[in-house]
């Protein structure tokens, strides 16, 4: 007989379970009782793993207690050679390298507050990151290192020559001991952990920080996930529970889905986590098959190109048992090509955000067979609510912006109250999504309240990209939209008119930009539009009007 989610969910959580949950004071916010109450704890329980494969990278393996002992003498050199102390931020700037989980985890280890930047960003971008958190140093792969070299901030240099007054990190790291131990520094559920930059509406990344609660919470999220979506499909729990996990990691470790669904729970629970540079569907097919993969974690665009490479059949998938993604909504299309190329997978859609920590929403197994439009419903730790413009709670069925409440909340954003204030409302943060949730308690994602394009997970905000388009001195007006794409979900798109006497074409514009913002963020369509831009009343640019207008639809 198959359980309902309330019995599924009473199993899991019920007295002494390791799903078990209790209240924060009288906030109303229930956590993961068991959860690790900070960062520390987490990597001190994740020596028990000792010898078994921790990281993958090409032909590097790097175990559980090995990645444990570097950590903790980084984060000693961190403390008696850069005078870091507890508050202080450490940025970290690189590619999915080992040293990468080294770097985050020493930091964090040191009692010091984790920054790390996008890696696709230019020189200006990681300039702005650094200056913005206020970074004591600088943890770069060697393309960075350039890019990073004249904020005058201590670096720290891996995979690449040190600039000029740099130092190598192997050089830092000198021997590592089998008896180190971590620095002494006393930490709580509510110190700041991290600041990972998420894009801002008005033109600069904003910093969300995080609280070592929120991070010692995620894994735990995702694990309840992960064994909910096994109790509803009659699995037998103790057997999946002595299952080792390996991940192959398909996003980058600076978005909060690499690093909290992927590095931290894998931490957590003892698995292997495969690296990849960046994203190459063949070597993906190869990864899979060499390291025994057995969950894919990404985005929609990642599984879509899976299963669209020509040499698909060609590798041994077998071991292949779950492909989770997010960062982006999942046509639905998706679960389609899945069920015909993956037969008896256990595909899976998740929702969270950078304010989230990664994962609070997640749809999986037959749920998200019978409904493969929802993202899913919240887990236990996390409620959920749709309001209205005057923030008035909406009855199920009806649109409204979506507000989430949890333990996974992040404390508001770095040095920036009034951004603060106006997301982080009595505990909810509203996330700019407008949705609606039925009777059944699943969500469904409607459209987006914030003028942005998600392109292939990555987000952008139109209102930087428009910044960067103004200072260019033929342009006289623009706007940003997105264009639907089948497998990047959607690219962006610019209607520019030109100032009178001035011409530019596309490649140049694109050119232009490519100094100013991040690849991803670059218009791959550009179209030049001889009058005004449609606009209402009070100024503001019609977008709705410019996409029926442009692409045939709003």
């Amino acid at each position: 007989m198959s359980l309902t989610h309330a019995q599924v969910q009473e199993q899991l959580t019920g007295p002494g379970q390791l799903f078990e949950m209790e209240e924060i004071g009288d906030t109303g916010v229930r956590t993961w009782k068991h959860a690790p109450a900070h960062f520390r704890a987490l990597l001190e329980m994740s020596r028990f793993h000792g010898e078994k494969v921790f990281l993958v990278y090409e032909d590097e393996q790097i175990t559980f207690e090995e990645h444990f002992r570097r950590a903790a003498t980084l984060a000693n050199r961190l403390v008696d050679d850069y005078g870091i102390r507890k508050g202080d931020r450490v940025a970290v700037a690189m590619r999915n390298y080992p040293e990468w989980v080294i770097s985050f985890s020493a930091v964090l280890a040191a009692g010091a507050v984790a920054v790390p930047l996008n890696a696709w960003w230019t020189e200006a971008e990681l300039a702005y990151g650094v200056r913005d958190s206020g970074a004591k140093v600088l943890i770069a792969d060697g393309e960075r290192a350039v890019r990073l070299a004249s904020t005058g901030v201590p670096l720290i240099v891996t995979r690449g020559e040190p600039p000029a007054g740099a130092r190598a990190f192997g050089e830092v790291l000198g021997e590592v001991a089998a008896d180190v131990k971590l620095p002494d520094v006393e930490l709580f559920p509510d110190d700041p952990a991290t600041i990972f930059y998420t894009s801002g509406t008005t033109g600069h990344p904003k910093g969300a920080l995080g609280s070592h609660r929120n991070l010692g919470q995620s894994p735990m999220t995702v694990a309840y996930g992960l064994m909910h979506s096994l109790a509803m499909a009659g699995k037998d729990l103790a057997a999946a529970a002595g299952t080792r996990r390996v991940m192959l990691l398909t996003v980058p470790l600076f978005h909060v889905t690499g690093c909290f669904s992927g590095m931290t729970t894998t931490m957590f629970t003892g698995g292997g986590l495969v690296l990849m540079y960046k994203w190459d569907p063949e070597q993906a097919l190869r990864l899979i098959e060499r390291e025994k993969v057995s969950a894919m974690i990404g985005v929609p665009t990642s599984a879509w190109q899976l299963m669209s490479h020509p040499d698909f059949g060609k590798y041994d998938l077998s071991s292949l048992t779950n492909l989770g993604y997010g960062g982006a909504p999942a046509p639905p299309k998706l679960l389609e090509r899945i069920t015909e190329n993956l037969p008896d997978r256990a595909p899976s859609n998740g929702y969270g955000m950078t304010e989230t920590t990664a994962l609070a929403i997640g749809n999986g197994g037959a749920d998200y067979r019978a409904k493969p439009d929802s993202i899913g419903r919240p887990v236990p730790v996390v409620d959920v609510r749709v309001v209205d413009p005057l923030d008035n709670e909406l009855p199920p069925g009806e649109v409204g912006e979506l507000c989430l409440r949890g333990p996974n909340v992040i404390l508001g954003y770095w040095n920036k109250p009034e951004a603060t204030a106006q997301t982080f409302v009595d505990g909810w943060v509203h996330t700019g999504d407008l949705a609606k949730i039925d009777d059944e308690g699943f969500v469904y994602i409607v459209d987006r309240a914030k003028d942005m394009v998600i392109r292939g997970g990555e987000n952008v905000y139109c209102a930087e990209v428009e910044a960067a388009l103004f200072e260019h001195p033929a342009v006289d007006d623009a706007a940003v939209i997105g264009v639907p794409h089948d497998e990047l979900g959607e690219e962006v798109g610019a209607v520019i008119r030109l100032a009178p006497g001035r011409s530019v074409t596309a490649e140049e514009l694109q050119a232009f930009l490519a100094a100013r913002i991040a690849k991803f963020k670059i218009p791959a369509h550009i179209w030049f539009r001889d009058g005004e831009l449609p606009r209402n009343p009070g100024g503001k640019i019609l977008k709705t009007h410019l996409r029926r207008e442009i692409l045939g639809s709003a």
